[in-house]
């Protein structure tokens, strides 16, 4: 899969949200509705949308009252070996954003707002920089983050664990061009 049709398959809050609970869990449509407060229906053809982008796959099949209930699973890209870590889900350096990307960029910045309003007293930080730093130094913070990405996914669990919480990690690191 291209990197458009990745943007165009996650330019949407309730597949980004999908994604994010696919991360800790397996889920069925109807498992995946129930936890986001949509339908059935409606999950279950957001699901198809990631599954066709390649962003999730169906890892199990269960029978259910005569039919079939498929589990979708997202593993995030520090888990897939075949994922170019360096590729830029915003495009080159200098580049004006495509319709695709600035529908992905308006799609995080409503999940950003959904998920602040929910934010909790606790451990938290937010930072905003644009700087001009030197390109060792540029790289090793992009590989922090990766690696505080990596650690978050790998430590995900179903909704509701028992002694776990709901936490939300936001990154958007990319090079400015020169004005």
């Amino acid at each position: 899969m291209s990197t458009l049709d990745e943007l165009r398959a996650t330019a949407h809050p309730l597949r980004l949200r999908l994604l994010s609970l696919l991360t800790g869990a397996a889920m069925s449509a109807a498992e995946a509705g129930r936890e986001l407060g949509c339908s059935q229906a409606s999950a279950s053809y957001h699901l198809r949308v990631l599954e066709r982008a390649g962003l999730i796959r169906v890892v199990e099949v269960v029978r259910l009252r005569g039919g079939e209930a498929k589990r979708y699973r997202h593993e995030s890209s520090a888990k897939r070996p075949e994922a170019d870590a360096d590729r830029s889900t915003l495009g080159e350096v200098g580049a004006g954003l495509s319709a695709e990307q600035i529908a992905y960029v308006e799609a995080l910045i409503d999940e950003l707002r959904r998920r602040s309003r929910n934010r909790l007293d606790g451990p938290h930080m937010s930072t905003d920089a644009e700087l001009w730093i030197d390109e060792d130094t540029w790289r090793r913070v992009v590989h922090h983050v990766r690696e505080a990405s990596a650690l978050l996914h790998a430590a995900a669990r179903p909704p509701r664990t028992p002694g776990t919480s709901p936490v939300s990690m936001t990154a958007v690191l990319f090079p400015l061009s020169r004005a």
